[in-house]
């Protein structure tokens, strides 16, 4: 081999491996919480957790319900968003509402639990209820991305392609070194072959 091809080789590598290490290093905390939670979710029904309610009854004042009931459509009153967080600590989205002729609902749909509330436009009676399923739940929704937010899709995205670097850059370092470690390509077969004989041997279509 020329001293070229050997330099180019070398550069390769070093690139390669400079891509292997540095996907890994980024995606490390998030591969172990990610493996965590998939054995987490595989347990879901062995765990048993105890969700904490807390429901609420409130009075609108008259001028509140006023300014609630000029709004047809779209979010709820920011005037009455800041109400509920100063003097009650609730905090709303400014997600769009549910408006109809009687009532006005919001949903809040949020990782490891679920809120909501209701205004009845007639008699100002505010009703809300925040669900918390604890810890195990939040993390196992993050997991799946259920009611995450933009942020945290976009995150899921690149994490994902790091992942796809780490590993194809993995491969690609077990094709150059195949040579030197004989067993190498017997355990990616059966690292390969494991999962699917799996899934045609016993999960049910």
């Amino acid at each position: 081999m020329s001293a070229l091809k050997k330099t180019m080789l070398s550069c390769s590598l070093g690139t390669l491996r400079q891509w292997h290490w540095i996907s890994s290093a980024v995606c490390l905390v998030g591969m172990m919480l990610f493996a965590i939670t998939g054995i987490t979710l595989n347990h879901a029904a062995d765990i048993r957790v105890t969700p904490q309610v807390d429901s609420r009854e409130l009075q609108l004042s008259e001028a509140m319900l006023s300014n609630v009931q000029q709004r047809t459509n779209g979010p709820l009153p920011m005037s009455l968003r800041d109400w509920l967080w100063r003097e009650h600590g609730i905090r709303t989205t400014a997600n769009r509402a549910d408006w109809d002729d009687h009532e006005v609902y919001l949903g809040m749909p949020k990782p490891g639990g679920d809120a909501w509330l209701s205004v009845d436009l007639e008699s100002g009676v505010l009703l809300y209820e925040d669900t918390d399923r604890g810890w195990i739940s939040f993390f196992n929704d993050l997991h799946k991305g259920r009611h995450t937010g933009f942020a945290w899709s976009v995150f899921l995205d690149v994490f994902s392609i790091l992942c796809l670097i780490f590993s194809i850059s993995g491969l690609w370092l077990l094709v150059r070194y195949a040579q030197q470690r004989p067993s190498t390509w017997p355990l990616v077969a059966f690292g390969a072959l494991l999962p699917l004989l799996i899934i045609i041997l016993t999960v049910h279509h």
